[in-house]
């Protein structure tokens, strides 16, 4: 993965308490839901020992999740599953500038929404046992993604 990244804020609110934020940019993928979780590790750096991190995705026809890390099949059968449920030339749409997988992709972003708030634990992401970070893509070709990185401890 290929990433632009700055550093937008990192200040001291308290002499124990830091806020830093990072945003970067993810590489274009295809349609499907897409395990993150090692590229938004690598990108956080070291963790403090205890806090919370905040991921906002920059983006209104993509999304995120938290789900199954382990097996591929879930992958795959929530990809199916979306599909189904939000079709692609739905009689009932009529934004359609962008082409016919953008309505979709818009209605599919909010069921799932852009941000995701995980726990921060002795310097790690306290993510289940089987819980990795998604990130879901909506469109055909929805080109890099912007996240944002916020880490308060």
């Amino acid at each position: 993965m290929q990433y632009n990244e700055r550093i937008t804020e990192k200040f001291s609110f308290k002499s124990n308490h830091m806020v830093t934020q990072l945003e970067f940019d993810l590489s274009e993928m295809p349609r499907g839901f897409h395990l993150i979780t090692s590229e938004i590790i690598k990108k956080a750096g070291i963790l403090p020992e205890k806090g919370i991190m905040n991921i906002l995705l920059k983006h209104t026809s993509a999304a995120l999740t938290i789900n199954e890390n382990a097996d591929p099949d879930v992958r795959h059968d929530m990809q199916s599953f979306i599909n189904e449920l939000v079709p692609e030339s739905h009689s009932l749409y009529i934004h359609s500038l962008e082409g016919l997988d953008d309505m979709p992709a818009h209605i599919k972003a909010s069921l799932f929404g852009p941000s995701l708030t995980i726990p921060i634990s002795s310097h790690r992401l306290n993510l289940g046992t089987w819980q990795g970070i998604y990130l879901c893509e909506f469109r055909n070709h929805g080109g890099p993604r912007k996240i944002v990185l916020t880490i308060m401890s």
